[in-house]
């Protein structure tokens, strides 16, 4: 009686893994989004750097007369003082350095994993959700060009 519950133990165990193993094989295998799909996302992200390129560009607009002003008070000029001893630290340097050469290791990945996550969203949910995802974005450019314009 044992052995029974032995046996059924095992291959029920065995047959889980498999299963979980094929799960996972086929998502590392994303289907390849189609070029339409990559050059609407390209469209709206190049759009979203330049809003927020273009609030950047607001907001230093609007605090540089007080950093102007704190800049010349003496509490400003040691705060001034205190960034430029950090920024002239080759530790500093060192870690921009390997930070930056992190970035470009990770481009290929990134790019990859966004391809991957684009794929899957063509395949899987753009035929239910695909024109409500699309309805919400034009709804959201319509204010976000009224408030926050891109160019």
């Amino acid at each position: 009686m044992k052995i029974k519950y032995i046996y059924i133990y095992i291959y029920i165990y065995t047959h889980i893994h498999i299963h979980m193993l094929h799960v996972s094989m086929c998502l590392c295998e994303a289907p390849a989004p189609s070029q339409e799909l990559v050059d609407k996302y390209d469209a709206l992200r190049i759009t979203f750097y330049k809003r927020l390129l273009n609030a950047l560009g607001k907001v230093q607009e609007a605090v540089g007369p007080a950093v102007q002003r704190v800049s010349e008070s003496e509490q400003g000029a040691s705060i001034l003082s205190v960034v430029d001893r950090v920024q002239d630290k080759p530790e500093l340097a060192a870690v921009l350095k390997v930070a930056s050469g992190l970035g470009e290791e990770a481009a290929p990945l990134v790019e990859k994993a966004r391809a991957s996550v684009l794929g899957a969203y063509e395949q899987y949910l753009r035929p239910y959700v695909g024109r409500y995802l699309n309805d919400g974005i034009d709804r959201a450019k319509y204010y976000l060009d009224k408030f926050l314009p891109a160019e």
